[in-house]
């Protein structure tokens, strides 16, 4: 399972492994105060701080824990945002995350990446659930989910923590037999 990393490719995207290369990439979209807004990370103040995200990234995929990919504009050398399963168990579930810059928001890329990954999922990690939280507030996250496929299940109440405070989430799901049409 998971020997290559995959790449893969939507009709505008490429979704690419994410290297040292990108490390000025991942700086801008993690320094950016909207991107991080409804994220439980610090905003990033230096370049050198992106380390740690590449870093986590990578060792994610060698340990088959998880996978992220940066998204790409066709044509374009970096990248703009991330996504991926921040973990995932096979034949059963993963989580899915994604952030994208936002001076690329409501172009529909996040839903166009979120629909090729979740695909991916379904197919060669062989989850039958796929989940996202989403911290309350965040309703341009909750509208990408909505057009992806997913179903808000509900709220759970008090689920992070963060900066010393609990926020409420949201739970969205995508099950195998949402998209296959079967149970």
């Amino acid at each position: 399972m998971l020997d290559r990393f995959p790449l893969l490719q939507t009709e505008r995207l490429n979704l690419v492994e994410i290297k040292q290369a990108h490390l000025g990439d991942i700086f801008r979209l993690f320094s950016d105060e909207q991107v991080t807004r409804f994220y439980n990370v610090a905003t990033l103040n230096k370049a050198e701080e992106a380390q740690k995200y590449v870093d986590w990234f990578c060792s994610r995929f060698k340990e088959k824990a998880g996978i992220r990919w940066g998204i790409a504009v066709k044509g374009e050398d970096r990248i703009i945002g991330t996504i991926g399963f921040n973990n995932f168990t096979k034949k059963h579930r993963a989580n899915l995350g994604y952030d994208l810059q936002s001076e690329y928001w409501n172009r529909g890329y996040a839903t166009e990446a979120i629909k090729a990954v979740t695909a991916f999922g379904f197919k060669e990690l062989e989850v039958n659930r796929i989940e996202a939280e989403v911290m309350q507030g965040n309703t341009q996250s909750e509208s990408v989910l909505l057009k992806s496929g997913f179903t808000k299940e509900g709220i759970l109440r008090a689920w992070m923590y963060w900066d010393n405070k609990h926020y409420d989430m949201s739970m969205f799901s995508l099950l195998q037999s949402d998209v296959l049409g079967h149970r």
